[in-house]
């Protein structure tokens, strides 16, 4: 059984991931009813989370400091507290890119890729809720898989979405700012699995 500081790290792993649930949710949330006159409002509650995200990544380096025997190694510990952290800022610079763009509608696949970062964060989510039993869990290898196929849809949406943006562009402006979204949803994705990845190699390194 993981001794109560092992718990504590772990536990702090799994609520730095809640805070990108809830900054995935956030978005989602303002994808699925857009209006470009709730961006502010929603802007400073997507801030709120991520301000909220980093302290908490914070209180792990101020004990992660003062530990003298952590239950990973320490490079393990600061590199996935910082790629967790990295999903909830790219999440963030989703909403901020369609605030500065002034982005007045929403292509139609726009709202597919909020709902797979959803999907990607969860999952996440349920990785971390078994990382602190990586030794006997018989589940944590499907979890980590799980997101991979789930990044993976992610590309081939990024894909299609910058195909079907290409064939009769608007607009120069509308390439531009869509091609910066385009690329910053699937940079989601992409960081949800690079927290994976990481989960991954820790586990083979302890095991």
């Amino acid at each position: 059984m993981a001794s109560r500081k092992e718990n504590n790290y772990f536990n702090m792993f799994i609520e730095n991931v809640t805070y990108a649930c809830k900054a995935a949710a956030l978005l989602q949330k303002c994808f699925d009813n857009f209006n470009p006159e709730h961006l502010p409002r929603q802007m400073e509650a997507m801030h709120q989370i991520e301000h909220t995200a980093d302290l908490a990544k914070h209180t792990m380096m101020k004990h992660l400091h003062r530990e003298f025997l952590p239950p990973i190694d320490r490079e393990d510990i600061m590199e996935l507290s910082e790629t967790i952290d990295d999903v909830t800022d790219c999440i963030e610079d989703v909403m901020l890119r369609l605030y500065m763009f002034h982005i007045t509608s929403l292509r139609e696949d726009a709202a597919s890729f909020a709902d797979l970062i959803l999907s990607c964060c969860e999952a996440m989510l349920d990785m971390m809720e078994e990382f602190s039993v990586f030794h006997k869990s018989k589940v944590i290898g499907s979890k980590i898989i799980e997101i991979n196929r789930l990044e993976e849809n992610g590309d081939r949406l990024y894909m299609e979405a910058m195909h079907r943006l290409y064939i009769n562009p608007t607009s120069s402006i509308e390439a531009f700012t869509w091609t910066s979204l385009y690329d910053c949803l699937e940079k989601c994705c992409d960081r949800c699995e690079r927290v994976a990845d990481v989960v991954e190699r820790v586990i083979l390194k302890n095991s």
